[in-house]
């Protein structure tokens, strides 16, 4: 008999909701995670007073109470939906080129509407044309990807879901500011609107409008903690600051995985949140099936990022944040700013997180916590000299300060703590490929159009979270939950050894 039923490499979003459904469904789990806490990107850190929130900006999904699709229900399946507080932001975002525009976009399709019509009038009728579309184009990509017959499915998807979303703002409008703020969420997913498909960043303007922006009261951390418990509870086992090492095979199946303290653990299945080139690097007894070594030979890694984490002796209102979150460009030339990712340039956007305009409880009273991003590929900072890295990354945090203060001049007087973490630190903390937290670039052949799901094309073997799927918290914290409950409906290689 093997010592558990399943292992789950890695305690991220999708490790971690993978682990807990199966634990619960009764499948005997080990969860082994190398870092001491759970949670990837979801977890937060100290600095003095403060509490910094690593990743989540704004969590999508959650809704309001009995609202149907909604992330509430999964988290209440999970065990976890009542040990959580959730904030809700009153807006999606702040959009500001300075100089050029300042807008802030409020969390519902109608105040969206109004203040767009206000900053740009004349265009109503355009916007109001253009949010349908996008309501219409993300009902039946969700449609389809819950598996309607593509035969039952509207042509309205296949006409314009692959389309670049700027080529669908270009259709729809005149005014090249109305659409930079439309196409501001372009960030959370890593590529600018001349390259996205429509779908996605319209899945991703849906999501806010109508589910609304959220954050959990004590930061992702808390999510994931409580994530953890359930599993506990439900009888599951976890080895914290334990790596995986390989995952063996035999006659051509996953037979379990090794540990980096040299224990054999056998299971019938493994599901795996690390990254693809990663999880099959660990493979061990079997050749990689030649389809899956050209597959990957087509994917590129995508973007990582830099951030600035700052406690400061001020109130949000206090440096003038009226938004928790916060886009600010140079210009509204998201190509020139997407190609100045692979470089150390000046940094030309910014996305400042304001996390006590609708308090999360990081920050003392009095004080607040802000949290400066923005996207970078980590082959700029891996060929940079060991000797330069802590002058270079510190350089270029000034940067982002100096484009902050564009909109919140003095910024710097109030800072208390600070700590800077680069490419180098997202790969080192989440041992991705670059540092790369949303996958692999999200292009139109990520979608899935092109690319399976959690298939391996190695029996036993499961993949989940961001580099099988669209990256971010809701399509994580969905995918291992999903990719659990196949293999829970299978039987998965269990049957085979009860």
């Amino acid at each position: 008999m093997n010592d558990f039923d399943a292992v789950v490499i890695g305690a991220g979003n999708a490790g971690l909701t993978a682990a807990v459904t199966l634990q619960r469904a009764g499948a005997r789990t080990l969860l082994v995670e190398r870092h001491s806490v759970p949670g990837g990107c979801a977890t937060s850190f100290r600095r003095g007073r403060y509490e910094f929130e690593v990743a989540l900006h704004q969590l999508s999904g959650i809704g309001a109470e009995g609202q149907a699709f909604s992330l509430r229900g999964l988290l209440a399946e999970l065990g976890v939906a009542d040990k959580l507080e959730f904030v809700e932001e009153r807006d999606l975002y702040r959009a500001v080129v300075p100089g050029v525009l300042d807008v802030t976009l409020p969390a519902d399709w109608t105040g969206a509407a109004d203040a767009l019509e206000t900053a740009f009038p004349g265009n109503r009728h355009r916007i109001e044309k253009f949010f349908d579309l996008l309501r219409n184009v993300t009902f039946w990509q969700v449609a389809v990807m819950n598996g309607t017959p593509p035969d039952r499915i509207d042509p309205l998807l296949f006409r314009q879901g692959l389309r670049p979303f700027k080529d669908v703002l270009d259709e729809h409008f005149d005014d090249d500011r109305l659409k930079s703020v439309l196409g501001a969420y372009w960030g959370y997913l890593g590529l600018p609107p001349s390259r996205l498909p429509f779908q996605d960043l319209a899945l991703v303007l849906f999501a806010y409008l109508e589910f609304k922006p959220w954050h959990i009261r004590g930061g992702s951390q808390t999510l994931s903690r409580a994530l953890l418990d359930s599993f506990l509870r439900a009888g599951g086992e976890v080895r914290l600051n334990t790596a995986v090492e390989a995952i063996p095979t035999r006659g051509g199946r996953v037979s379990g995985v090794r540990l980096d303290t040299g224990e054999q653990v056998t299971a019938a299945d493994v599901v795996s949140n690390a990254s693809l080139p990663t999880t099959y690097a660990m493979l061990e007894g079997t050749a990689l099936p030649s389809d899956v070594a050209r597959d990957l030979g087509t994917r590129r890694t995508g973007v990582s990022g830099f951030v600035l984490h700052m406690g400061l002796d001020a109130t949000p209102a206090e440096l003038g944040f009226t938004a928790a979150t916060n886009f600010v460009n140079v210009d509204m030339d998201d190509d020139r700013t997407f190609a100045s990712m692979r470089t150390r340039e000046p940094v030309r956007a910014i996305c400042a997180s304001s996390y006590d305009v609708d308090p999360i409880g990081f920050a003392p009273s009095g004080a607040s916590h802000v949290s400066l991003m923005t996207l970078q590929y980590g082959d700029a900072w891996e060929a940079l000299p060991p000797q330069e890295y802590a002058r270079a990354k510190f350089a270029y945090a000034e940067g982002l300060l100096d484009l902050l203060e564009t909109v919140t001049p003095g910024v710097r007087d109030a800072i208390e703590e600070v700590d800077v973490a680069t490419p180098l630190t997202m790969k080192r903390y989440l041992g991705h490929p670059g540092g790369a937290f949303y996958g692999y670039e999200q292009d139109a052949t990520e979608s899935w159009l092109f690319r399976g799901n959690d298939g391996s094309r190695v029996p036993g073997l499961h993949l989940a979270g961001s580099w099988v799927g669209m990256g971010g918290f809701q399509p994580t914290l969905q995918s291992g939950a999903a990719v659990a409950r196949r293999l829970l409906e299978t039987g998965g290689d269990r049957r085979a050894c009860a």
